[in-house]
């Protein structure tokens, strides 16, 4: 159990400060889709989740899914109570928006960004309309969704815009996937490495 001050972290990984979210009423920003955007529903294999999942998360280390063997991600992508959506543009997928209502009466925001074709364009606010109209399009009492302090600086105010509120943090400490996995090390350079 953590204490107040401060906490070694051991060389080769990294930690962060997890924010947990909630919103327990739709809320929608109402912002259009940006020009030669479209919006898809996707039904993802493997090779193409990874593909997309790595070109949106790469630059804020998700690792999770990537770590996971191939039959193991073939399930959840499988798995009816997920959904998938991307934006479309000039025929390549450029977001990754991944629900998952596998939770009675609640619905994950398990995975939301852009590729860096897509940031600063409006393109995340009219996808997070999508996802809370999805969400709320069942019966659920919770759409949640956490991020963390290796995420982008911009994730937590705009979880917090789009109508999230704060209602837990965590501290988590994982191998760096830049030491443990394999990551090109000059991903992430607000996280510093601290080599074993």
């Amino acid at each position: 159990m953590l204490t107040d001050g401060f906490h070694d972290i051991p060389p080769g990984k990294v930690a962060m400060v997890v924010t947990f979210l909630e919103m327990r009423t739709p809320r929608l920003r109402g912002v259009p889709l940006p020009d030669r955007l479209t919006l898809e529903e996707m039904d993802p294999d493997v090779a193409s989740y990874r593909n997309l999942y790595r070109r949106v998360g790469d630059d804020w280390l998700w690792y999770g899914r990537n770590l996971l063997p191939d039959a193991d991600l073939a399930t959840i992508l499988n798995d009816p109570g997920t959904r998938y959506f991307t934006l479309m543009k000039d025929g390549v997928a450029e977001a990754l928006l991944e629900l998952d209502f596998r939770q009675e009466g609640a619905c994950e925001l398990a995975y939301f960004g852009l590729t860096s074709k897509l940031i600063g364009t409006g393109a995340g606010a009219y996808l997070m309309d999508r996802a809370v109209e999805h969400a709320f399009a069942t019966t659920i009492e919770r759409f949640h969704v956490h991020t963390c302090t290796i995420d982008s600086q911009q994730a937590l105010p705009f979880y917090q815009r789009s109508g999230f509120s704060p209602v837990m943090q965590k501290i988590e400490i994982a191998e760096d996937p830049r030491i443990a996995h394999g990551y090109d090390r000059a991903l992430a350079p607000h996280v510093p490495i601290i080599d074993p």
